[in-house]
């Protein structure tokens, strides 16, 4: 992403939360954080599209992830933040990072190594499939 790239959302954002060294300020300005200054985070394999997991990140959370090539998330069960394949060995290589029109999601596209799900499964939607509607 580069400061270009990243338009600000035509509604008022929510309060920035403190400014994080090293993270961009024109992103940090973009970013529309929930009530706990968190923003949704897809995950999605590169070369597939296949949606993996969502997670949460915060600004720590985000420069971690844009600077280290890894995705690192806030735990809000944890209230810690953890890089995913740290303790597993299934780590996730980040290959872009986009921010959604509205400032409030992001998609962070990954080369995932082994299951993405901490149920072992490949992602965090397999096998459970709601009953709806086709339309």
């Amino acid at each position: 992403m580069t400061l270009e790239s990243v338009s600000m959302p035509s509604e008022t954002p929510a309060p920035v939360s403190p400014a994080v060294p090293g993270l961009d300020p024109a992103i940090a300005a973009a970013l529309k954080r929930d009530d706990a200054g968190l923003v949704a985070a897809v995950i999605q394999q590169y070369d597939t599209n296949e949606v993996l997991m969502l997670g949460w990140m915060d600004d720590e959370a985000l420069h971690r992830t844009l600077s280290t090539g890894r995705v690192t998330f806030w735990s809000r069960s944890r209230r810690e933040y953890w890089r995913k394949g740290d303790t597993s060995g299934h780590i996730q290589r980040v290959k872009s990072v986009a921010l959604d029109c509205d400032g409030d999601a992001l998609l962070v596209r990954v080369d995932q190594v082994g299951a993405a799900c901490h149920t072992g499964t490949r992602t965090c939607f397999e096998g459970r499939d709601l009953p709806a509607v086709a339309g």
